[in-house]
């Protein structure tokens, strides 16, 4: 008897109620799920590459091509110059125009750094020249430069 005493009192809930509880977990759920996302994109972009060459001089060594670059890194995070070409051929990365070949150079964020990148053969006088640098990411940054003799 106290079953039927119970389910005479019990009351359901409206159908405007429960829709009002359903919008606000929907709700719940999504303010989640785009927090998340966002943390996930920042996590992805928050440091990207962001280099550019300011400056770069050509001179000619004893069978030697070089150039002193100077690279200002200005994104969030460091950039790492791989490998370098002049005039789409093969060049190798040094400590300045004539020094030591190195695999790469790091450039924090915020600085500017100058190298020197050189090749084999002879800049031609008054002829324009392309540097690319290529970062461990894979981004590219060129920048043209004329020959002026010296």
């Amino acid at each position: 008897m106290n079953y039927k005493k119970f389910r005479k009192n019990a009351k359901a809930l409206s159908p405007v109620i429960a829709t009002i509880i359903l919008i606000a977990v929907t709700v719940a759920v999504s303010v989640v799920v785009a927090a998340w996302m966002g943390a996930l994109t920042i996590g992805f972009m928050g440091k990207t590459e962001q280099a550019s060459i300011t400056n770069v001089v050509l001179s000619n060594g004893s069978g030697v091509e070089n150039a002193t670059v100077t690279v200002q890194n200005t994104g969030s995070g460091t950039v790492t110059i791989s490998s370098a070409t002049i005039d789409s051929g093969a060049a190798q990365l040094l400590t300045s125009p004539a020094g030591l070949q190195v695999k790469s150079v790091a450039i924090t964020k915020g600085s500017t750094v100058t190298f020197g990148v050189g090749a084999s053969g002879q800049f031609a006088n008054s002829a324009q020249y392309t540097i690319k640098l290529m970062t461990a990411k894979g981004n590219t940054v060129a920048s043209q430069a004329t020959y002026t003799g010296s």
